[in-house]
């Protein structure tokens, strides 16, 4: 395995303590991993990430603190290791070496709090009065001020992290929505998602290879984007050798959400012209809906997201069955707890962890055989990207003859939060909204292996070879599920 598998080195770290901590956990030695696995991540005798090695080792004991499963009284899968963190400056507005003390002090003129002075020619922030408006920095002539935020805070898009008095980041749960933004821009890797990898070691142990009960992944479509080492179908052999009875896309469950969610918009409709829809597959976006706009809560769809839909299927036609989604998203680590989601998911693997543990148990993905998945239609596996659960509500809705339909898609937070702006004030003249917390979709998952624009191409390419361009094959699983369950729906 080489590094450049990873967008970052920090991800490549967090990889090998992942790979170490699953390798013992099936061939013994876990019991010693916060002694051992510190002296094989840093072996010395030199420091060559922090100041020390001390440090060094004490950051990855932290690391399999998080491998083993984190805090689990904190229910929020994102946690802050305090350890880790390196304290980065939260100067706000600051003043560079690159002002000239110009005779312009256009700076000080646009400051709305008479914050900025001059002195000794140059300009001074005074603390105590600076809003961070930006204005000085927009004024500047020659740039020399910037707006200096740690990359935790900048990145967090909802401002549930802060800094406490010991200069350490904090998250507020009640303002996170577990998106997992700053777990992938955070430099020094202090934030992270807690890891379940135990918890489904335990799972596939105890099914005792399949005579107690099976074991499914159930895998997002983004994994097509993910695989730069083999062809996807070989990463789907490649779980299967983990001891997964079966692979099945998540796009299975995404058509059956695109079906459930134009006829509740056609309900919605019906009932009120006016109505309006969110989608809920995504958890980070539902989130935030209930921490940021509580009024609009009625408006998110009630059907379940794919992954919990697909887990459906399978436990509908097999009652016994584990099973584990594996997707590049950080909230999917919340959702599956959550009591709407009936149990139907057993446990939860990043992309990353995946990688880690296919390497962990000496499987060579590239020498693996193929194993086609058929499971989903072009519109089920497009959810991957932004505009994707938009597009095929569209097609979807005019198969079923639902007319009406004014979608959007909203990219990422920033775009969520001014689309549900302005129809909190209505002011918005779509009708169908597509959340997506995640910039570009759950391509642009915290928890993908690599995150490249070239992406989006790997969907729709994997869109277009679905055999099924439409979603009546999985509509009819989801209604013969509905038979065996006495039509509950």
């Amino acid at each position: 395995m080489e590094q450049k598998l990873f967008d970052t080195n920090v991800q490549w770290i967090k990889y090998k303590v992942l790979k170490e901590v699953i390798r013992r956990a099936y061939e013994g030695g876990l019991e010693n991993a916060y002694v051992e696995i510190p002296k094989i991540i840093v072996p010395g005798p030199k420091a060559e990430l922090r100041c020390c090695i001390y440090k060094e080792r004490a950051v990855v004991q932290e690391r399999i603190h998080m491998a083993m499963g984190g805090n689990k009284e904190n229910p929020n899968p994102v946690q802050v290791m305090e350890t880790a963190c390196d304290e980065c400056p939260a100067a706000g507005m600051m003043v560079t070496d690159a002002c000239r003390g110009c005779m312009m002090h256009a700076c000080k003129d646009v400051c709305p709090k008479d914050a900025i002075t001059i002195v000794g020619h140059r300009c001074v922030i005074d603390r105590s009065r600076c809003i961070e408006c930006g204005r000085c920095a927009q004024a500047c002539p020659y740039s020399a001020i910037i707006a200096q935020k740690r990359p935790c805070m900048k990145s967090c898009k909802v401002k549930a992290i802060s800094i406490n008095s010991d200069d350490k980041a904090v998250i507020d749960n009640n303002k996170c929505i577990s998106c997992g933004a700053c777990v992938y821009k955070c430099p020094f890797g202090a934030i992270s998602d807690r890891s379940l990898v135990l918890d489904i070691i335990d799972i596939l142990k105890n099914s005792d290879e399949g005579r107690r009960y099976r074991v499914y992944a159930v895998v997002a479509p983004a994994i097509v984007s993910q695989c730069r080492f083999g062809r996807v179908t070989q990463v789907v052999t490649a779980i299967r050798r983990l001891g997964f009875h079966q692979v099945v896309e998540a796009a299975l469950g995404a058509d059956i959400t695109l079906y459930n969610e134009a006829l509740e918009f056609a309900e919605k409709t019906k009932a009120d012209p006016n109505a309006v829809m969110t989608t809920s597959c995504c958890p980070a976006f539902v989130s935030f809906v209930e921490k940021n706009f509580p009024e609009l809560k009625g408006a998110v769809s009630s059907s379940v997201s794919p992954m919990v839909m697909a887990a459906r299927l399978i436990k509908s036609s097999d009652p016994t069955a584990k099973v584990v989604f594996i997707g590049p998203c950080a909230a999917k680590k919340g959702e599956y707890t959550l009591e709407k989601t009936k149990g139907l998911i057993d446990s939860v693997m990043s992309f990353e962890e995946l990688q880690a543990f296919v390497d962990a148990r000496g499987i060579v993905t590239t020498e693996c055989e193929d194993t086609e998945l058929d499971n989903a239609s072009y519109y089920g596996r497009i959810f991957a990207k932004s505009g994707g659960v938009a597009q095929g509500v569209a097609h979807v809705a005019q198969e079923l003859g639902v007319e009406g339909v004014r979608s959007i898609a909203m990219n990422g937070i920033d775009q969520c939060r001014t689309a549900l702006t302005l129809l909190r004030a209505k002011k918005q003249t779509a009708n169908f909204f597509e959340g997506m917390a995640c910039d570009g979709g759950c391509i642009g998952g915290p928890l993908c292996i690599t995150h490249s624009p070239r992406n989006i191409v790997d969907v729709d390419e994997y869109g277009n070879q679905a055999k099924e361009k439409g979603i009546g094959g999985s509509v009819e699983l989801y209604k013969l599920a509905l038979r065996r369950e006495g039509g509950e729906k």
